[in-house]
């Protein structure tokens, strides 16, 4: 596959979101089956993995520790922190929290999970609005000079706090939500990122399974899947958004590809400072993700595709009021 710069590493063009193989999205898939998932995409030119403390509470990172540990020359390890499990009298529950002793906290928990003397890049996950983010900025850059760290990420994060955190310390790569249906960073981080020599990561590439037509009926999904509380998944936004699927197939199956391939070829498209990081938990997929890594899709079809499917024609905001909160990229007026 071939190679995209992110802060001072190559990386693979598409990466792999390890999310799904512990967390959101139902029932996850057994240790032996997403080992074989992990072990094939490093296979397949993968170079990009990436993780948080988040994701299963700390599972998803003891996972990739336990997998990939042995090949941890092979590949860039991504991780997150400042949102995080808290155990409270009535369970664990997801916390987000930027001060920087729960950072350090985070992360010497996270090299002990990842089996790993250095994460390459450690995201803070959400921007807590509570701390200043050149405080929880400057906790990460202690991380980096203190040889845990080698470049700093952040995630969900508009234009003016990613110029404000990278006057703190150089940001090597901004993960925010991007794909056909998810415009938002083009409202002002896309440029940001460009004009600051930052990697944009879109994370829900392919609008969270959407478009492999993976969601028919919120109702038939697991009842602890997210997407059960996201509007574009719910009722009369769903049915609009179904209406979408059948042209997007077409317009795929003119150059010979799935609507999943023509979603990752037109972020690719995007600028080379971008870089997708679809998750999935089938090997099938997962080669077909990849496999658009390769394509060379004409102008036309990909701009026809940016106009069928953006802000303008999607029904539902990305997500509900109460998480809307937690957000601070700038959004599209629902």
């Amino acid at each position: 596959m071939h190679q995209r710069p992110l802060g001072p590493f190559q990386v693979s063009a598409i990466g792999l979101g390890c999310m799904n193989l512990s967390h959101a999205y139902g029932v996850p898939p057994s240790k032996e089956d997403a080992a074989r998932l992990l072990l094939r995409a490093l296979d397949l030119g993968v170079t990009l993995f990436d993780t948080a403390a988040l994701y299963g509470f700390g599972a998803n990172e003891t996972l990739v520790g336990e997998v990939l540990g042995p090949h941890r020359s092979r590949f860039t390890l991504a991780s997150k922190c400042g949102m995080q499990g808290e155990t409270f009298p009535d369970g664990v529950k997801r916390v987000i929290d930027n001060r920087p002793d729960k950072l350090r906290a985070t992360c010497e928990a996270a090299l002990k999970r990842l089996r790993t003397d250095v994460i390459d890049l450690y995201y803070l996950h959400r921007y807590d609005k509570r701390v200043p983010i050149e405080e929880s900025v400057g906790a990460l850059g202690d991380l980096v000079r203190a040889g845990k760290v080698r470049a700093i990420g952040l995630s969900e994060v508009s234009a003016a706090t990613l110029r404000r955190a990278h006057a703190e310390h150089p940001i090597a790569a901004v993960q925010n939500e991007y794909s056909l249906w998810s415009r938002n960073v083009e409202l002002g981080v896309l440029q940001a990122c460009r004009e600051l020599g930052v990697a944009l990561v879109a994370f829900s590439p392919v609008a969270r399974g959407f478009f492999a037509g993976a969601v028919r009926d919120a109702a038939q999904l697991d009842a602890k899947d997210i997407r059960r509380a996201m509007p574009r998944f719910q009722g009369e936004n769903l049915q609009k958004n179904l209406a979408l699927l059948p042209p997007l197939q077409a317009l795929a199956a003119e150059v010979g590809c799935t609507p999943t391939q023509l979603a990752l070829a037109w972020l690719l498209a995007q600028g080379e400072h971008v870089i997708p990081i679809p998750g999935t938990t089938s090997v099938a997929h997962l080669e077909e993700d990849v496999a658009a890594a390769d394509l060379r899709l004409p102008d036309d079809v990909l701009r026809r595709a940016g106009e069928l499917i953006h802000q303008g024609t999607v029904a539902g905001p990305r997500y509900n009021a109460a998480t809307q909160t937690e957000i601070d990229t700038e959004e599209f007026d629902a």
